[in-house]
């Protein structure tokens, strides 16, 4: 099955944002489109806000004059329903409830031809749910855009319980030939994205709820250590604390109320109380003018350990010790200690050992650090210890990294600390969709890049840092917090125990 020929016309139903934005690109992808919207004048003064957009195109010198003229010529608002018959694909872009998108799609049924493509860009309802209003469920599918359409790369093509694999194929390659990067996926609640995202959100809530730091400081160490573009509370208030948790309590409804979804309590009372970000000034934080930006805890200067000792494999923290032989500290390796595991040992006894889903008051004079996407590169380092650890072993701890070029960020005794944490959920989840029938590997890794910007997909965090990492980093905090938020899933078990495919077989 192949995409729709560019002759054939494309309506968009709902002239908001996001309708205008999927409009657009199929304008400029050549195609015919038809705007329609049940406000009257709504869809002419839609039509004028692409063609403003198309000018400011031609200013940048991304369209052409005569490619911006055609584009206006095929673009039309329609005052009916009617006016649609002959289109090869309507999507619809309305408001996100269900009896008004069950509605709408039976209406058109009546209206265009049995061969047309009937797609919806939901991103919270199910695809199944509303094609069930359908007599003909089978050419409707889920067409998930991502906002601003034009700009974002990604859709997320989504297959309903009866969506007919040709037509979905068609609505596959039909986003391909307008530039888009599709992706397959099931009828999931969240389909990929916003179901695999959830931890990114949750797990920093969490760490926010427990006491364990403050938004600015949570914000910088997934900014500066793990890579990701935006920290957590950033995000959402540049969302929108009301639609961000929409699609959380979405989710955790879908799921059957599953507490790896449970929403924030902190959150809700954000929502509650109006704070919901950017667009009314104040969320996480005060936006209004004038606002100071609160900074991110960050420790004092600290003098560097007259030297470090190696103690077993540091496994994804191994390149800290080239940096730590390049800042001129001396580096002793004495094998492997299997009962302190593998760390690093101060002259003042104590020990740093990497995030495990551990608390450090479980141990002697322990300093736990966080994962970093690229320990050279990373500019800021959490800390973690508990009250009994000793000064000495803390300031060590800090000078350490602070001989690498880190900032240092203290957070509370949290298992699994931050990065560490959101990112071994971040891979369970990936996991579980996978065994689920929910979309590829290679699909998964493709959306969360380019859907949410993160620095690396899920499977290619997990073959980084290895096959029972995440495995063992959520078993040991199930073991902390049993309530099942992080119980890792069946899908993530075996994983971690089947044989790696890299060592080959035994003769």
């Amino acid at each position: 099955m192949t995409a729709l020929d560019l002759s054939s016309p494309v309506a968009v139903v709902g002239t908001g944002t996001m309708g205008q934005g999927i409009a657009q690109v199929a304008l400029v992808a050549g195609h015919p489109v038809r705007l329609y919207d049940t406000v009257p004048g709504r869809a002419r003064k839609a039509a004028e806000a692409i063609g403003a957009r198309l000018d400011r195109l031609v200013e940048k010198d991304r369209l052409t004059g005569p490619d911006r003229d055609a584009a206006r010529a095929r673009l039309l608002p329609a005052e009916s329903l009617a006016e649609l018959a002959d289109c090869a694909l309507v999507v619809e872009a309305v408001l996100e409830r269900l009896d008004v998108k069950q509605e709408l799609f039976r209406d058109l049924e009546g209206i265009v031809s049995d061969d047309c493509l009937l797609a919806t860009n939901t991103s919270s309802l199910s695809v199944t749910a509303i094609g069930g209003a359908l007599r003909a469920p089978g050419r409707f599918v889920g067409l998930h855009f991502f906002n601003p359409a034009p700009l974002l790369p990604l859709v997320e093509v989504v297959s309903g319980f009866t969506t007919d694999v040709t037509h979905a194929t068609r609505a596959y390659e039909t986003a391909r030939a307008w530039g888009k990067t599709p992706v397959a996926c099931a009828d999931t609640p969240g389909f990929i994205v916003n179901r695999i995202a959830r931890p990114f959100y949750a797990e920093a809530f969490a760490v926010y709820e427990a006491q364990g730091a403050d938004p600015a400081t949570i914000d910088a160490v997934l900014r500066e250590s793990g890579g990701f573009r935006m920290g957590a509370f950033e995000l959402t208030d540049l969302i929108g604390q009301d639609v961000n948790e929409s699609v959380t309590q979405s989710v955790w409804q879908s799921f059957f109320h599953d507490v790896r979804f449970t929403p924030s309590l902190a959150q809700r009372r954000l929502v509650e109380s109006g704070r919901l970000g950017r667009k009314t000034g104040h969320g996480w934080y005060d936006h209004r003018d004038g606002a100071e930006r609160p900074e991110p805890d960050t420790a004092e200067r600290r003098q560097p350990p007259a030297y470090v000792v190696v103690e077993g494999d540091l496994g994804p923290a191994v390149e800290l010790l080239a940096l730590i032989r390049e800042a001129g500290i001396p580096v002793r390796d004495e094998g492997d200690d299997e009962e302190q595991g593998a760390c690093l040992a101060l002259p003042s006894g104590g020990r740093l050992l990497l995030a495990d889903g551990q608390t450090a008051v479980e141990f002697p004079d322990f300093v736990y650090f966080d994962l970093a996407l690229d320990y050279r590169r990373a500019t800021r380092i959490a800390l973690s210890a508990s009250q009994d650890t000793s000064p000495q072993t803390l300031a060590e701890a800090i000078g350490l990294f602070q001989a690498l070029g880190k900032q240092v960020s203290f957070i509370g005794d949290m298992p699994g600390m931050i990065v560490a944490r959101t990112v071994a959920r971040i891979i369970d989840l990936a996991h579980d969709a996978v065994a689920k029938g929910v979309a590829t590997e290679e699909d998964i890794d493709t959306a969360m890049r380019l859907g949410v910007n993160y620095p690396l997909g899920p499977f290619e965090w997990s073959r980084r840092l290895g096959r029972t990492w995440a495995y063992v980093l959520l078993d040991d905090l199930h073991r902390r917090d049993p309530s099942g938020r992080y119980a890792p899933s069946l899908a993530l078990y075996r994983h971690a125990h089947a044989p790696d495919p890299r060592e080959g077989s035994a003769s």
